[in-house]
């Protein structure tokens, strides 16, 4: 399912022009909005299908560009691709649609950035949506994403792009046709001035991470983290093979926010879509229990 969306701009702090999707709720019970906040190299396409579930449920959902990906602004300053300036952009967002508090869908890097937001406005978080990812990161998942992002790429035709998406992500996305790689490689890139398809986001975003070195392998963000689970509702979702989001990290999330509600996606690896069943029926069972 797809839907009909606004295209919406808001300023940054620091004078950049930024993007969201802005899906209409259904008619009903007015109820908490959701922001839903992309991953590392990716755009608010990812949310297509369920933003437009949860609009057809009656809430209102915006799904960001992050800067520097999308029809968002790239930034002059690559240093400013860090989860604590992209939640003052999100805080922005709401300031000027004059939202007080909303319902967060964080996939991956959109995690990350719910828990800075924890530090930065508490009470502008109703309820947390985490999608495969945790506090800390396995090694392994990040060395593979390290691998890629913002990596030079040289992609001549579309069906290069498909192949490209497709080598990228098919172990985590095992069940994905040839139509499906065709579709992924029509939200991650966009047409070039010269007319070849290119990777639709700054390949400066990793320049905050090249800078940090080793210490951006274990970020710390435990305390965010039980700040957010213990306070707000929060829903992790995992992919059952993911190699970012462990068994051993859930375990030490669960034991650290014993209230928090818990789904894993069967057969995806990191990071779900949303539009699988079980992410679907676990989000919808979650939103139920929040205003």
């Amino acid at each position: 399912m797809t839907a009909a969306y606004a295209d919406r701009r808001w300023t940054s702090p620091d004078g950049l022009s930024l993007y969201a999707r802005d899906y209409a709720p259904a008619d009903g019970p007015a109820r908490l909005p959701v922001i839903a906040i992309h991953g590392l190299t990716r755009n608010s396409a990812d949310f297509e299908v369920i933003a437009a579930l949860i609009a057809a449920s009656g809430r209102r959902v915006l799904a960001v560009d992050v800067r520097g990906r999308g029809q968002s602004d790239r930034a002059p300053d690559p240093m400013t691709y860090t989860p604590d300036i992209y939640a003052r952009d999100v805080v922005a967002l709401m300031e000027q649609l004059g939202i007080e508090k909303a319902v967060f869908l964080g996939t991956s890097m959109g995690g990350l950035i719910t828990m800075a937001l924890t530090a930065l406005k508490p009470k502008a978080i109703a309820a947390a949506i985490i999608n495969d990812v945790g506090p800390e990161l396995a090694p392994e998942g990040l060395a593979r994403i390290a691998a890629y992002a913002g990596q030079p790429l040289v992609i001549e035709t579309w069906d290069d792009a498909a192949a490209y998406a497709k080598r990228i992500n098919e172990t985590a996305l095992p069940h994905y046709t040839d139509a499906d790689w065709a579709a992924f490689a029509r939200r991650t890139f966009r047409e070039g001035t010269e007319g070849a398809p290119v990777l639709d986001y700054d390949p400066d975003i990793s320049a905050p991470i090249r800078a940090a070195g080793a210490k951006a392998l274990i970020p710390n963000l435990w305390p965010y983290f039980r700040a957010l689970a213990r306070k707000k509702p929060t829903l992790l979702l995992r992919g059952a093979t993911s190699d970012l989001l462990s068994p051993a990290i859930v375990a030490k999330m669960r034991k650290a926010a014993p209230s928090m509600a818990y789904a894993e996606v069967p057969a995806v690896g990191h990071a779900p879509m949303l539009d699988e069943a079980e992410a679907r029926a676990a989000i919808f069972e979650f939103l139920a229990g929040v205003s």
